[in-house]
């Protein structure tokens, strides 16, 4: 059998759209992906996520879905637990083949759906948007393209624009990669150590006409930091021992290096008492590097003893009873 489910033709279409104060802009983006979709001939939902709001976008929400029942679904959280956890909730939500996540904040345009799913019939599981002209401020737009540039490099996904909002995943893409803490911006990197492919369109970006920007020095930070736990995951997610080992040589390298410095002082006649406790604690720092990368390893060692889904993609082979009766046949032949 060939299978190879990411040429499969689309048949429904899923669009998580999280939201935090956008009482404003929710029925026009919902009229805008109804207008795009009314033109494709296939099944569709939107999945409407309250994080937190304290105006009314909660009431707007379920408007929504009480008007348009079997289309819209709405969610709303007791409080503001950020994007992850709004994404999170749609991709276990969503039901279509395809999921798109877009920005409440009318910045994303539905004009763009038919582009997204025409890359998607290509093969990608992913597509994401490019803002290749931002109307954002330039204390937004440039730590976010430094941010691309870096991460791109760190993990060897090349992309403008990591950060986008406006995405398309194949259903099989959201399923199976964990959604938590700020992650969201980490998907198609997430996405390649499973083997799924990205691909970049340029969309089209609009100013923010209501409401206010989410984004701030928070969010800078907790990209860098995001940034480094993807990059580890790239390189030591299956061996931890391989990153801990490398710092506990070092430590004890310096460890060596200050214990030989102490010994010439002593030897000297001079004080030694600075280098001989600094060797002390490097070599103690060493011993806890090699004892964290032990228990990570143990817990690498579980995990692939009770299995693990490996990416395969394409499948070719014939069942054992098939290969048995063609050797049968060749030998009656002979």
């Amino acid at each position: 059998m060939n299978i190879n489910t990411s040429n499969t033709p689309v048949q429904s279409v899923s669009f998580i759209i999280p939201a935090m104060n956008e009482e404003q802009t929710l029925e026009t983006l919902f009229n805008g992906i109804s207008e795009q979709m009314e033109k494709l001939s296939c099944e569709w939902e939107v999945l409407f996520i309250d994080d937190g709001s304290t105006d009314n976008t909660w009431n707007e929400m379920s408007r929504l879905a009480r008007l348009n029942p079997g289309t819209v679904r709405s969610f709303r959280f007791r409080r503001n637990l950020g994007k992850a956890d709004a994404l999170a909730l749609g991709y276990k939500e969503a039901t279509g083949d395809v999921v798109f996540t877009m920005d409440a904040d009318l910045q994303d345009d539905p004009n763009e759906i038919p582009r997204f799913l025409e890359k998607i019939d290509e093969g990608y599981g992913i597509v994401t948007g490019w803002k290749r002209k931002r109307y954002d401020p330039w204390h937004k737009v440039l730590p976010s393209r430094v941010f691309n540039a870096a991460l791109s490099k760190l993990v060897g996904v090349p992309l403008h624009d990591h950060n986008c909002g406006f995405k398309a995943y194949r259903k099989e893409v959201v399923k199976v990669l964990p959604m938590y803490g700020e992650m969201h911006r980490m998907v198609p990197s997430l996405a390649s150590f499973e083997g799924y492919k990205t691909a970049e369109i340029v969309v089209q970006h609009h100013a923010r006409q209501f409401g206010v920007s989410k984004y701030g020095v928070k969010r800078i930070l907790c990209g860098i930091f995001d940034m480094t736990t993807v990059s580890f995951l790239k390189t030591y997610r299956n061996r931890p021992m391989h990153f801990f080992g490398r710092l506990a040589m070092v430590s004890g390298l310096v460890s060596a290096t200050l214990w030989m410095a102490a010994l010439g002082l002593t030897i000297a006649g001079m004080a030694a008492t600075l280098p001989a406790m600094a060797g002390v604690l490097f070599a103690i720092a060493a011993m806890l590097f090699v004892g964290q990368g032990l228990q990570l390893e143990h817990g690498v060692y579980r995990e692939m003893k009770q299995g693990r889904t490996l990416p395969v993609d394409l499948r070719v082979d014939a069942p054992l009873a098939t290969q048995n009766y063609e050797f049968d046949r060749l030998k009656q032949v002979a």
